[in-house]
Parts: C-alpha cells; structure tokens; sequence
C-alpha cells in the first residue's frame, strides 16, 4: 500500500469531480483513494475509469461513504449544501479530513459543519485558488486604509448552470471588505437592485452577479469615490485552480488538531 495521502472525491461525475481526479491521479504527493456520487447515481457499481472515458482504474464508484472512506486521510467535496453536511460527520468518525468547496450553505448549514470539526478536521473556502485568497486579503487591507466615502462592489460573473449567487468567492470578498470596514455584512450588504431604488446608501457593500455561457469564475471588488476608482480582480481560466488548492489543503489538514480551518489558514495568509 502506498504511503501517499489516499483521497477521495465526492461527486466524482461533476466538473469540479472529474477535475478533482485529474489532480490527484497527476500529483506525486496523493493517491486516489476512491469515488462517490449520490444514490440512484447511474456510475454507481462501475469502474471509475471507464466512466471517465478511459482505461479501468480499479476503483468503483461508491454510494456508501462510511465503507469508501476506510483507506483514505481525507475527501474533497463540492457537490452540494445538503450533501456536504451529511458527509460531514461520517468523515469525522472516519478521521478523513473533509475538504469542502461546496457553496451556497445557509447559516444553519455552516453551524453544522462547526460541530463537526469538533471531532476531525475541516477545511472549508467559498473559493480554494492561491489567487482568489490573496484578493480576500487585499480586499480587507484596502477596505481598512479607505473610509465610508469609497463604495464598495463586489461584481462576480460565473457559468449558466450556477446555481447560487451571489458566488461563495463574492461573499468572501464582502466578507473581508465588511471586516475591513468594522461592520457586519449582513448590516451593510446590498444583493439586488430593481426599479426605484433611491440613492446608495452610505457604507454598503453592494453584490452584482452575472450568469452566462461557460465562465469559469471572474471576481471584481471596487472601490469607488468622487474622481477616482480602485478595482482588485481576479480571473480563473482554468478550473483546475480549484483543484489544485483542494489538493493542497487536503494534504496540509494530515496531523492537524481537529477544528475548522480556511484557505488562509493553509496558505499562510
């Protein structure tokens, strides 16, 4: 048995999935450790190569998580909120991490993955690029030096078949311009506009999300005034991004004490 990090991807036949595999079957640092997808999922019971259009790999796509997680440190998981926190505990008494991209939880969603962590490790990120995370950095820093006069507005454009808005990313940004700031985000924020809306009201933090065509992930945060305009942006070209960082995060939760961490916390941020 290799001494690699065995990880397992949940929803194994979406985008994130599938590029989640490519990731780690090329990494020298992790193994593929096995597949799941949802019940009734028609991949259930065969071979996950094959279904990924290639050579038999030996893993079969699993409906049961408690038995695929048995060899694995830890799984990836950016399927979808009520998923997520299922999976949750049954990797906590499996002692895998659980590394999630999953977006679009409620606060109630987000609490649950907190009890969770009490018992493993969890990393959890609305976005898991390197870039992405450094632009939430810059966002607070720049929310902190410029006061209530510089609008704030986080301008997010994705694909058709996303489901959630604003983006996971976008609400990290308000986030972090919302910490900046000193201020609550669910006091300050603005997420939609429509006829009469009178003028903007000082000090919010205002939410555009644009859905179309096949965007990976484009993310504007600017800050605007009277004479002059600051925007921070950050382009994904390549989904692979994300996967990249899950892997990363993955590996960098081996050994870690139980407790929910971000992607700043892994990257040093």
């Amino acid at each position: 048995m290799s001494n690699k990090p065995g990880i397992v991807v949940n929803g194994v036949s979406g985008r994130m999935g599938r590029m989640l595999v490519q990731v780690i079957n090329a990494s020298d640092k992790a193994r593929l450790a096995g597949a799941l997808e949802r019940p009734g999922h028609p991949w259930i019971g065969k071979d996950l190569g094959l279904m990924l259009g290639g050579a038999a790999n030996g893993i079969t796509v699993s409906d049961d998580p408690a038995a695929t997680l048995g060899d694995a440190q830890a799984v990836v998981d950016f399927t979808a909120p009520a998923a997520t926190v299922a999976l949750a505990p049954v990797a906590m008494a499996a002692g895998c991490a659980h590394i999630i991209g999953t977006t679009g939880m409620t606060a109630a969603d987000i609490t649950a993955i907190g009890e969770a962590a009490q018992n493993g490790v969890i990393v959890r990120a609305g976005n898991m690029s390197l870039g992405v995370n450094l632009l939430v950095a810059l966002t607070r820093k720049v929310a902190e030096a410029l006061d209530a006069d510089y609008d704030i507005e986080v301008i997010e454009a994705h694909h058709r078949h996303k489901v959630d808005a604003p983006s996971g990313t976008a609400l990290m940004l308000g986030q972090a311009a919302a910490d900046g700031r000193g201020v609550a985000l669910s006091d300050a924020a603005v997420r939609g506009r429509d006829g009469i809306t009178g003028p903007r009201e000082p000090g919010s933090i205002g939410f555009t999300a644009i859905r179309g065509g096949d965007i990976i992930g484009e993310h504007d945060v600017m800050f605007a005034t009277d004479g002059e305009r600051i925007t921070l942006r950050h382009v994904a070209s390549d989904r692979s991004v994300f996967a990249r960082g899950a892997l990363k995060a993955a590996l960098w939760a081996q050994g870690r004490p139980n407790g929910e961490y971000d992607m700043a916390a892994v990257l040093g941020l």
